[in-house]
C-alpha cells in the first residue's frame, strides 16, 4: 500500500524493488486529479520496466478505507495531513491489516519539545532553501499555505502511537532537518 501516494514515486519504487511473484500495490489518493496523473505515469513505467506487479490506483480516503493482507505500507508525508484526532485510528488499522513481519514506512515532518532545537532546525532549513534558490517571499509563502492544514508532531508521539497500536520494534531510519523517517514493524 502506498497511501496518499500522490505522484506514485513511492508506488513505482517499491514496484521496482519487489522481487516476489503475483504481488499487488494499491496506490491510494483522495485527490482525483492526482489518481488521474499516477495513471498515467504507471502506465508509462509499465511500458518501461518489465514486472508481474500490478499497481491499482485507488481514490479514496486513507481513513475509510480497510486494510487487509499487507506486507508493506507507505506513509510519505501524508498523516501530517490528517487531522490529530484520526491518526491513531489510521496506524491502529495499518498494523491491523499488516502481516506478520510487516513494515510501515512513514515520512513526515516532525517538531521538538526543545524550542532552542526547533529554531534551529527550522532555521537551518530556511537557509537550506535560499541556498537551493528559494526567495524569503517564496518561502514565507510555503509556510504561510500550510499552516493550520499540516499539523506536525514530535518523534515521540509517532513512537508511542505505534507501541499503542501494537508495533513492538521501530526505529527512524533518517532525518534531516525537522524531515523525518520511521520504520515500523509488526511481530505479532
Amino acid at each position: 500500500y502506498d497511501l496518499g501516494c500522490s505522484l506514485g514515486a513511492a508506488t513505482i519504487a517499491m514496484r521496482h524493488g519487489i522481487n516476489e511473484q503475483n504481488c499487488k500495490i494499491l496506490a491510494i489518493d483522495n485527490a482525483e486529479s492526482m489518481i488521474s496523473r499516477c495513471k498515467e505515469i504507471f502506465l508509462r513505467d509499465e511500458k518501461e520496466f518489465q514486472s508481474d506487479t500490478i499497481i491499482h490506483p485507488i481514490n479514496n480516503d486513507i481513513c475509510k478505507i480497510q486494510i487487509k493482507n499487507a506486507s508493506m505500507l507507505v506513509l510519505n508525508f501524508t498523516l501530517q495531513f490528517v487531522q490529530k484526532e484520526k491518526r491513531s485510528s489510521v496506524i491502529d488499522s495499518i498494523y491491523k491489516g499488516l502481516n506478520k513481519g510487516g513494515l510501515l514506512f512513514l515520512s513526515e515532518k516532525v517538531v521538538d519539545d526543545n524550542g532552542l532545537k526547533e529554531k534551529l532546525l527550522n532555521d537551518l532549513h530556511h537557509d537550506y532553501k535560499k541556498n537551493k534558490g528559494y526567495s524569503a517571499m517564496e518561502i514565507s509563502r510555503k509556510q504561510a499555505s500550510l499552516k493550520n492544514i499540516l499539523t506536525p508532531e514530535t518523534v515521540n508521539e509517532h513512537q508511542n502511537r505505534f507501541k499503542r497500536a501494537g508495533f513492538n520494534h521501530s526505529f527512524t531510519l533518517l532525518r534531516y532537518f525537522n524531515f523525518i523517517s520511521i520504520i515500523a514493524i509488526k511481530n505479532d
